[in-house]
């Protein structure tokens, strides 16, 4: 097989000719943003995904949750998604930093349609914007601040074809690896064991989660 990165396409116009030409329907429903609608589903949020890259555009997604409602959107342009006890890496917020730029997914258990906010972003530790955001867990030391550019409802096709809420669907919790053992075989530790990393995991969550 060819390596794909030789044969790959050059430009955005060898790729427009692979596809029929854009919807008119799918540029007007971005209405660039926050309406009554936006806010109602934002505030019935309860996990979002966020894709932000570095100066260098190495890229990187990573998920934020908390009880619905703790993003909050600011004004009809802004939001602001409180930081949270993680592992300290500050990968999502060393890339705003650097770029200014994230997008983010708003994803609602049980519901298919999802909410796309793209936009200018920066890291914020204003104490009078983070007295106004719902903790998660510990109070934020920092919060990630987007004025929206774009904002739009997404359409439900890839929830539907994943099936991701119809639990027959789910794969068998014996036929994937579990956290702990991935954990073991990616740290390289020929000493440490999956009945340390579980209970090391349990700690976190049991002291760490807040």
């Amino acid at each position: 097989m060819n390596d794909p990165f030789d044969t790959a396409l050059a430009s955005v116009e060898e790729l427009r000719e692979l596809y029929p030409p854009v919807l008119e329907r799918a540029v007007r429903k971005d209405i660039g943003y926050f309406d009554d609608l936006c806010r109602r589903l934002i505030g019935g949020c309860s996990i979002v995904f966020l894709a932000s890259h570095s100066a260098e555009g190495q890229s990187d997604v990573t998920p934020r949750g908390g009880q619905p409602g703790f993003v909050t959107v600011l004004d009809d342009h802004r939001l602001a998604i409180p930081d949270a006890t993680g592992n300290q890496r500050l990968d999502t917020l060393a890339n705003v930093v650097e770029s200014g730029r994230i997008g983010v997914i708003f994803v609602i258990g049980g519901r298919d349609t999802t909410l796309r906010v793209n936009g200018r972003a920066c890291v914020s530790a204003d104490p009078e914007l983070l007295e106004r955001l719902e903790h998660v867990g510990k109070p934020p030391r920092t919060a990630i601040v987007i004025e929206a550019e774009e904002v739009y409802a997404h359409c439900p096709k890839a929830f539907v074809r994943s099936r991701l809420w119809d639990p027959e669907s789910w794969p068998e919790p014996g036929s994937l690896p579990t956290a702990g053992e991935v954990t073991v075989a990616h740290r390289g530790d020929p000493e440490l064991t999956v009945a340390q990393v579980e209970e090391e995991q349990r700690e976190s969550l049991r002291t760490r989660l807040a």
